[in-house]
């Protein structure tokens, strides 16, 4: 069981998916967690479940981020929204958006937390990417784009931090149960033409071995141990949690 007693994490997009699941799996093996997310109504209460603090924040705000300062020994970059459309019709304001909220400010997070993870020795940086941090799908220029780009970041920190007791990786899970993912199906439905009911098997699922849905609470487990001192020899690397997707 990994101990978190004594540590501190920031989880981004904290308030549901995949990073709820991470708060709530942090604050269970005793961390002090503190819940990020642009709904802060809902960080609040779970903030106020797991005994941790809440930060109201729109990360996609990059220059308000540019000085800042975070005293940390977790840093989990999860927060991301991802927008479905040929590269044709793709508005370029909305590309700007996902790649500031998804690239800029994990590195503006990162480099907010390094400096008091390299004064205590100790760090943990996690990513959560994707598969489409290793391979690409149609309609999705934005998102792959931005976790490609998550994916040098986060080599670059693990190269950078190792001197320090820093490590740094990605998460890189398929098709997860989230509201992210939920709303994409009227879209993809459109694209490919097809029911919507349809979509799960035809598009989501296709190149995965294994026919499900990846549960934040698997995520959240990985996120655990890579949290912890056994994993201290586990940087620069891409965790793939996507069902032998990428095996292809």
């Amino acid at each position: 069981m990994t101990d978190l007693s004594g540590r501190r994490a920031l989880v981004t997009g904290g308030a549901s998916g995949i990073g709820a699941a991470c708060v709530r799996a942090f604050a269970a093996a005793g961390a002090r967690v503190t819940v990020a997310d642009i709904d802060g109504d809902a960080a609040r209460a779970l903030a106020a479940e797991v005994g941790g603090e809440a930060w109201q924040v729109d990360l996609s705000d990059v220059a308000a981020l540019a000085e800042a300062r975070i005293d940390t020994d977790i840093l989990v970059n999860n927060a991301g929204v991802q927008h479905v459309s040929p590269i044709e019709e793709f508005d370029p304001e909305r590309f700007s958006f996902l790649l500031r909220l998804m690239l800029e400010a994990p590195f503006l997070l990162i480099r907010a937390a390094l400096p008091g993870m390299y004064e205590r020795g100790f760090g943990r940086v996690l990513n959560v990417s994707s598969v489409h941090g290793l391979r690409a799908s149609p309609f999705k220029a934005a998102y792959v784009a931005a976790k490609h780009g998550l994916e040098g970041l986060s080599k670059v920190t693990a190269l950078e931090g190792a001197a320090h007791g820093v490590t740094s990786n990605c998460l890189n899970p398929g098709y997860v149960r989230t509201p992210l993912v939920e709303k994409q199906i009227a879209d993809q439905a459109r694209l490919h033409g097809i029911a919507e009911d349809e979509v799960l098997e035809s598009v989501l699922l296709t190149e995965s071995a294994i026919k499900r849905l990846v549960e934040p609470e698997e995520v959240a487990a990985l996120a655990l141990w890579l949290a912890g001192d056994a994993a201290g020899m586990i940087t620069g690397a891409s965790h793939t949690m996507d069902g032998g997707w990428s095996a292809r």
